[in-house]
């Protein structure tokens, strides 16, 4: 929970009336734009204001027969949804930059050159979304807008969303401590051994075709054999 000192206000006005909030200034953009972020983790404060500078506090009767609910949580939900959240120039500023780095992270990590099958490093796909002036805003989740950005890169990028079938052969001393990785970056589609070897068969987004390949050889120190067997 973000400290008073560092949490800004959310202003909601209704019936004649203020009632503010104070949030994590960060968290609260992140829920407003529909990410899975936690209402305690927003909030300062459980605490409802009519004057949230002075000090001034609303009961939690009012507010519940205010806002017609049981659960006065249900009132905090209300007026961040529907309030005024008040960002500083620079707040706006560095959480713009972060949701950008978000969609372009979301798309590495998914697309790939069609013609080569080869992933798209960060750097690119962002070099690209300020060649094509690819709009974010805050007002929406990174994933709701990868959409209307992949579209505005086609023209500038050779891109698209692929899925890679990848085959992996590991020595039986490194089966247990690959587990993990897979199972993150993929989904198992197949498993067995053969003469001490266990033979994985993952489907990943194309994109972490180089991150798989790495963490790999990292774990298994060159031990391991990888092959792309299916794009589509």
């Amino acid at each position: 929970m973000v400290s008073l000192e560092d949490a800004v206000i959310v202003k909601l006005r209704t019936r004649g009336e203020n009632y503010e909030i104070y949030v994590d200034a960060d968290m609260a953009v992140k829920f407003r734009g529909g990410e899975n972020v936690s209402l305690d983790d927003v909030l300062a404060v459980d605490q409802v204001f009519k004057d949230a500078v002075k000090g001034d506090k609303a009961s939690e009767e009012h507010i519940l027969e205010l806002f017609q609910v049981s659960d006065v949580k249900e009132a905090f939900r209300k007026i961040l949804l529907d309030g005024e959240l008040h960002l500083t120039t620079e707040q706006k500023r560095k959480m713009l930059v972060d949701r950008r780095k978000q969609v372009a992270t979301i798309i590495a990590r998914n697309a790939v050159n069609p013609q080569t099958h080869a992933p798209h490093p960060l750097a690119r796909i962002e070099a690209a979304m300020d060649e094509a002036r690819a709009e974010v805003v805050l007002s929406k989740s990174a994933n709701e807008q990868v959409e209307k950005v992949l579209k505005v890169l086609k023209p500038i990028l050779p891109i698209k969303f692929e899925k890679a079938e990848v085959a992996v052969k590991i020595p039986a001393q490194y089966a247990g401590k690959i587990h993990h990785t897979i199972h993150e970056l993929g989904d198992v589609k197949k498993e067995e051994w053969v003469g001490g070897e266990q033979i994985i068969l993952v489907e990943i987004p194309a994109g972490l075709q180089d991150e798989l390949f790495s963490k790999l050889n990292n774990i298994t120190h060159g031990d391991v054999k990888i092959k792309v067997v299916k794009h589509e």
